[in-house]
């Protein structure tokens, strides 16, 4: 590693701001040490035309920036936690998960509207099955369309008039500086978020002591515990961007809460489980709650979407 250590990160505005950020993290604990920033073009950022369930899912956003650390052309990367995939490459491990930031899913809408004020047949982009089927469920009277694109794209969409409102994660505009343009904040009683979702995830090779001691420093334990559980629950029950799963994870005094769904395409079928942990068995339960969910009927509406696919 030597005095300078290089961050692989994806080149749109977001990431950016997120691997700037943890340049700037590592400086300020370690001044003695350079940070670089090596920008990295995914097979998600070349394509812009689908809805991610149709050409891969989650590890579109960082196989390639996986690719590059495993060749130790850069030390860590960077990444949005809810791009990851349940399992990681061998070789390498979520290093550390700095304190999340708002982790719930927004309505930016025209004239401040929320959304039960929409009348029926109004149209709602989203890139995420996750947040259509939910938004199916609370108001199946509306339509949902896709919607691909940086944050300017798809706000210039909305402006147009293409869409009446669209639904994106609070972090990212926060994070950005623009969560004025925020209508509405969907807490996990309406739509829960994808694992994940309002965390960094900092990825490094498993052999690399040097790295994992700044790491130390950078981890934050409520949002590791947290972020733990919800992906232990997505390992679990096999998630993806190809099916509708969510899982969030609070702190609540000394205990964990954790909230799942699983929910069909077209929003009819739902199964929604809660469970509360310590936060030493938070992974234990994370499995446990899957367990629950398809026992409860997430399994039929899984084999359903899969033999959709099929």
């Amino acid at each position: 590693m030597g005095n300078t250590i290089t961050i692989g990160t994806r080149g749109s505005q977001l990431a950016l701001w997120q691997a700037n950020f943890i340049k700037s993290e590592i400086e300020g604990y370690f001044p003695d040490l350079s940070v670089e920033l090596s920008i990295i073009k995914t097979t998600g950022d070349r394509i812009t035309d689908r809805p991610l369930a149709m050409v891969g899912g989650k590890g579109l956003f960082v196989k390639e920036i996986e690719t590059a650390l495993l060749s130790k052309d850069i030390d860590l990367a960077v990444h949005s936690m809810k791009d990851m995939p349940g399992e990681l490459p061998g070789g390498l491990i979520i290093g550390a998960i700095p304190k999340r930031e708002n982790p719930f899913d927004v309505l930016i809408a025209a004239e401040n509207r929320q959304l039960s004020d929409y009348k029926p047949g109004a149209v709602i982009g989203t890139s995420s099955l996750r947040r259509g089927s939910q938004l199916k469920h609370i108001r199946p009277d509306v339509r949902i369309e896709s919607i691909r694109g940086n944050l300017d794209t798809r706000i210039k969409k909305l402006q147009t008039g293409e869409y009446d409102a669209i639904v994106l994660a609070a972090a990212g505009l926060r994070r950005l500086g623009q969560a004025d343009l925020i209508t509405q904040y969907l807490d996990e009683t309406t739509m829960i978020p994808a694992v994940g979702q309002g965390a960094l995830c900092i990825e490094t090779r498993a052999d690399d002591p040097d790295i994992a001691s700044i790491m130390e420093r950078l981890n934050d334990p409520d949002t590791h515990i947290c972020v733990t559980g919800e992906r232990a629950f997505l390992k679990r029950i096999e998630g993806s961007c190809h099916i509708p799963v969510a899982c969030f994870a609070k702190m609540d005094g000394k205990e964990v809460e954790l909230t799942a769904i699983v929910a069909s395409e077209d929003g009819k079928d739902v199964v929604r489980e809660k469970q509360r942990s310590l936060p030493e068995a938070v992974e234990t339960v994370g499995r446990e709650l899957a367990d629950q969910v398809l026992e409860n009927g997430g399994k039929q509406i899984l084999e359903c979407l899969n033999r959709h696919d099929r």
